[in-house]
């Protein structure tokens, strides 16, 4: 009975142990901003949206890997307050009040205690310490993680290390952050200008997704009569990105090397199953 009871004892230690050695720290970059610059200087009020948040976050802390939170200047992100609703998460309320209890519970969002950092103290601390990183959407991304220096920096360096790298909705825009001049890239798409030589572009011929012109048009009631400057979609093709999207508002995920890409709110979960099969040892 005690050598049966010492060896349930060391199976249990050598398990945990087992999940701590294989444990990944994974970084997720959220926007500092609360809203969208839209054409004809209106604005959207915006942020991340909760479940392309806290599915993957809930998934990834269930598996037992770490979660580091940064924005670029380490600002509380702020939630889109039209995602709180429940058919993002299935129609479940349940489920839904689920995973909002665990986004206040980490105090993402507090201005006071929220444990996000800039990305230049990640930088600082060096991008070996995180195995994999997660973008999700909102239109916030649209506004200042596609020209971030310090966050293509940190693209740049997982793309070359092949490291997983996952974004859902308009999540994907972020790429762009790995141009040698994202803002001039923009311009003409804002200005509805031709399109000249694609640029340069690390992701150029990867294959990828996120949300289509056609969910942004059926959308597009949400902006209350604004019009967004370009769509995340045209800006990604225009890049050099090997674009496809399925039904609106169907999961769609697209896997290329090390790029793990979702095409709208319901594709949160597929994806963060992509990235976990990647983290696995």
């Amino acid at each position: 009975m005690k050598n049966t009871f010492r060896n349930t004892i060391a199976s249990v230690v050598l398990g945990l142990t087992a999940l701590s050695v294989n444990a990944a720290n994974v970084l997720v970059v959220l926007s500092d901003e609360s809203q969208l610059a839209l054409r004809d200087n209106k604005t959207f009020d915006t942020g991340f949206y909760a479940n392309e948040l806290m599915q993957p976050v809930k998934k990834l802390i269930d598996a037992g890997h770490t979660v580091t939170f940064a924005t670029p200047l380490g600002k509380a992100p702020t939630v889109d307050r039209s995602s709180l609703d429940k058919m993002y998460f299935g129609n479940d309320e349940a489920s839904m009040q689920q995973h909002l209890a665990l986004l206040d519970q980490l105090k993402i969002t507090s201005v006071t205690s929220s444990p996000v950092i800039s990305l230049s103290r990640v930088e600082q601390g060096g991008y070996d310490r995180y195995d994999a990183v997660y973008i999700p959407g909102g239109h916030a991304p649209m506004q200042d993680l596609l020209y971030s220096a310090p966050l293509g920096r940190l693209l740049a360096s997982f793309h070359q290390q092949g490291k997983p790298t996952a974004l859902v909705c308009h999540g994907p825009i972020a790429l762009l952050s790995t141009l040698a001049q994202p803002q001039a890239f923009t311009k003409p798409l804002e200005t509805k200008a031709k399109a000249g030589k694609a640029p340069a572009w690390i992701y150029a011929g990867y294959q990828m997704t996120v949300i289509s012109n056609n969910e942004e048009e059926a959308a597009k009631p949400m902006l209350k009569g604004g019009e967004m400057k370009f769509t995340p979609q045209t800006a990604l093709e225009r890049a050099g990105g090997i674009y496809s999207s399925g039904a609106n508002w169907q999961s769609k995920v697209v896997v290329d090397r090390e790029l793990i890409t979702g095409q709208n709110p319901a594709s949160a979960n597929g994806v963060a199953e992509a990235l976990l099969a990647r983290l696995k040892p």
